[in-house]
């Protein structure tokens, strides 16, 4: 890690300054229902506004529509946008994931076409990884790409997908060929309105089915210039891309918000001896997040690949996620408020809380599993 790298440069504060008061002044508190970090709604309007500030796809090149900025810049801008619990979800995964891995291993007519409507914000994209029976080991994928005039024919079902309901396209993890578990791999762009393609949703716990999707591949053509880099690449690429996701804030901040919320709904629990400690505890805690991170961005722009240490902020984040849950329902010692009458809506912090109940055991989960991290980042730190 660089020397100083936790501190930002008055050109950095000067950017964080310009989105506070770009998210006051477009997206005024309590005028909208907010997000726990990345699993916020989805608002293309937002993304599309975002992306006219140059905030979205941040570190493409000019000549792609990008604005070339560094990956602290896009720290600094994507903390505020979770902190304040925006509305980031169409452009989430396109912004943080689709657009570092075609800027590596994309060709140049896919950069073309695809990174300018990337940074307008217009480009909503899922991520065809996990499968039935297959848990976190993606080697085990079984979703076949034969080769067809053209192109390929992709048959198979991927599950869990985040945003397969409003995605205009999947990158998809399929087997081309043998080999190995790790050969044969590679990665296909699919157009989610291709005939064949069926999206079933996942109903929630609260029975809500606007998040999670299982997909059906039956037979779905996919044309050669849609495969991204070369064939059998595909391993290295979700790799690299599962680095880009892991080291970020949206891996320690998602509770941020309902932790806020706390103090101003409980301020006397919150003043409390008991409210005092944890929140102190908790400070401390962000504080020390919050540096590992911007100092794995800061070797990023400094030509590094933090892949570890990526994967050990991810692991010490989601975790530390869960347990900021875990403690505020022990502190409140009370039920979730669920059933209340209409003329006594639950408050945004009851609703967050709930919501934070709900999702918190996923935290650990996408991404990479607990395990599969401590592994990554024991093998990379030794």
């Amino acid at each position: 890690m660089l020397a100083n790298s936790a501190e930002l440069t008055a050109a950095e504060l000067n950017l964080r300054d310009q989105v506070r008061t770009f998210l006051s002044t477009e997206l005024p508190a309590r005028t909208f229902e907010p997000g726990l970090g990345m699993s916020s709604q989805a608002d293309p309007d937002f993304s599309a506004l975002l992306a006219e500030r140059g905030w979205v796809g941040m570190g493409v090149p000019a000549r792609y529509g990008g604005r070339d900025a560094t990956a602290v810049d896009r720290f600094v801008v994507v903390e505020e946008l979770l902190r304040w619990g925006a509305p980031v979800g169409h452009h989430w995964v396109a912004d943080r994931q689709i657009a570092p891995v075609l800027l590596r291993f994309g060709t140049e007519e896919q950069k073309r076409w695809l990174l300018p409507e990337i940074c307008r914000g217009k480009l909503c994209f899922c991520i065809g990884m996990s499968e039935p029976d297959a848990g976190s080991d993606l080697a085990s994928v079984r979703t076949k790409a034969v080769a067809d005039d053209g192109g390929w024919r992709v048959s198979g079902t991927k599950v869990w997908t985040s945003n397969a309901m409003r995605a205009d396209f999947m990158i998809a993890l399929c087997r081309t060929g043998g080999g190995a578990r790790h050969e044969g791999l590679s990665r296909l762009l699919i157009d989610m309105r291709s005939p064949g393609v069926k999206i079933n949703p996942i109903p929630y716990l609260d029975g809500s089915t606007d998040h999670f999707a299982e997909v059906t591949l039956d037979d779905v053509f996919v044309p050669d210039d849609r495969v991204i880099g070369e064939i059998g690449q595909g391993w290295a690429q979700n790799t690299s891309e599962l680095a880009f996701e892991r080291g970020g804030p949206d891996r320690w901040i998602s509770t941020f918000l309902l932790v806020q919320e706390f103090m101003r709904s409980e301020p006397d629990l919150a003043a409390s001896p008991a409210g005092r400690r944890w929140i102190g505890e908790l400070a401390a805690q962000y504080w020390v997040l919050r540096r590992l991170s911007l100092a794995v961005a800061r070797a990023i722009d400094a030509g590094g690949t933090p892949s570890a240490e990526a994967a050990l902020i991810k692991e010490m984040g989601t975790r530390f996620e869960q347990d900021v849950v875990i403690a505020l329902r022990e502190l409140l010692d009370r039920e979730l408020l669920c059933d209340v009458e209409p003329e006594r809506p639950p408050s945004l912090f009851d609703r967050l809380l709930r919501r934070a109940v709900l999702d918190s055991p996923s935290y650990t989960i996408r991404g990479g599993t607990t395990e599969v991290l401590r592994s990554v980042a024991a093998k990379g730190l030794t």
